[in-house]
């Protein structure tokens, strides 16, 4: 991916300026369809949703949730609002159709503004490192008020055959320099609760498998194992322990002037497991060497099953192994470890709930699991962990806070 440092070799000013304008009258179109009574089943609860209980919208709000609607939503057949747009216009030139289908793969993070040049703003994205020479519709008018230092909260998208040059798309919130704290502690926390925002930048990849592998052979060290069944509040002290021995680490190797600062929250839960987890009687917890950590809801439940397969025939166990085969918030991992643990059984298991006497794990195991989760498979492993850039660690340094790690593992929800 081009960054925003990139020239725009080749294309003219006027050549530029004619592909905004255009990109403006798709937006505009394109939003007019995603309000139509087409599409209505499913944005208006997204904007209700919003509402809150005093029923209010702001309108900047409202432009996000409709904006995210059509960039990222993923209708029941899979496609986009964008997808149907561009299905159902057979009127589209095809430029028309690369700027609206690249338009599928947004940007998302927030920005400080490096300087001004012209009409465009050089971003850079605290969440991946990158710099993005970025576009308005309206002009140089979006970014009045605004100065180098200060900071966007904006989507933005590629302008189709100019490398490195991208558009606005959907609200933009601006923050002064004196935000910088505030500003800092939520892409944080944008980057720790969505990692994969940060790997548009390859770099953090690689970064990233360091630091899980890292961490996973510290958890295995402190826990014994790279996997644990217990009770739900033995799970969340068991994590809280390992968290809290994880950050009294980091702070041990920070110089001597930062570590004699009291680290705020050092004696607070870290981790609490969300409610469908603690209203299990037990919870899985895997931390594996590709698909990170994870956890499973009444996986002990799970692990019965497989080392007695009579229980096949019971209705609670049944259901709990084809929620695990059908969730799409599951991954292959569980089922794949239980498979290898217990050879001797799982067959039985699968026979009995597939009502297929010639099943075998070895031989059609693989295929069960790529037909009942092939978005698993359509995509590329990237790491659980979120790695924080350079100039968001100098942000968080300056709030008066020891430095945080470079890198901040991110425990998963149920599956993938």
């Amino acid at each position: 991916m081009g960054t925003a440092t990139q020239s725009d070799q080749g294309v003219s000013e006027r050549s530029l300026r004619d592909l905004l304008e255009r990109s403006a009258e798709l937006k505009g179109e394109l939003v007019a369809f995603a309000q139509s009574r087409r599409f209505d089943r499913w944005l208006t609860p997204a904007l209700l949703e919003a509402t809150g209980p005093q029923r209010r919208l702001g309108e900047l709000e409202a432009i996000r949730i409709i904006d995210n609607f059509i960039l990222r939503y993923r209708l029941p057949d899979g496609s986009t609002v964008v997808d149907k747009f561009v299905a159902g216009r057979r009127d589209l030139a095809e430029s028309d159709r690369q700027i609206l289908l690249g338009w599928r793969d947004p940007v998302e993070g927030i920005f400080e503004i490096r300087r001004k040049d012209g009409e465009a703003v050089v971003l850079l994205n605290l969440v991946d490192d990158l710099e993005y020479r970025t576009y308005s519709n309206v002009g140089r008018a979006a970014f009045r008020g605004v100065t180098k230092g200060d900071f966007l909260l904006a989507t933005l998208v590629p302008v189709h055959s100019v490398d490195g040059v991208w558009l606005v798309s959907g609200a933009l919130s601006s923050y002064p320099k004196s935000s910088a704290t505030e500003v800092a502690r939520a892409a944080l926390e944008l980057a720790t609760s969505h990692p994969a925002l940060a790997f548009r930048n390859p770099e953090k990849i690689e970064r990233g498998w360091e630091s899980m592998r890292e961490d996973r052979a510290a958890f295995i060290e402190f826990c014994g194992s790279d996997e644990l069944v217990l009770p739900p509040a033995d799970a969340e002290d068991q994590l809280n322990a390992y968290y809290r021995h994880r950050q009294e680490t980091t702070v041990a190797q920070l110089p001597e002037r930062a570590r004699s600062r009291r680290l705020p929250g050092l004696d607070l839960p870290f981790f609490e497991l969300p409610q469908e987890l603690a209203d299990s009687d037990t919870v899985g917890v895997i931390y594996d060497e590709i698909d990170g950590l994870n956890f499973y809801t009444d996986y002990g439940m799970l692990q019965d099953l497989f080392a007695d397969p009579a229980l096949a025939g019971r209705r609670p166990h049944q259901d709990l192994l084809r929620t695990y085969l059908r969730a799409e918030s599951i991954s292959p991992l569980p089922i794949r470890r239980l498979a290898a643990a217990h050879p001797e059984t799982a067959d039985a298991v699968f026979r009995k709930l597939l009502r297929k006497p010639s099943f075998t794990w070895p031989e059609h195991g693989e295929e069960l699991l790529r037909r009942r989760k092939p978005w698993y498979y359509e995509q590329e492993p990237r790491p659980g962990v979120s790695v924080i850039g350079e100039r968001l660690s100098e942000l968080i340094a300056g709030s008066r806070r020891p430095p945080l790690p470079r890198a901040r593992r991110v425990p998963r929800q149920p599956g993938r």
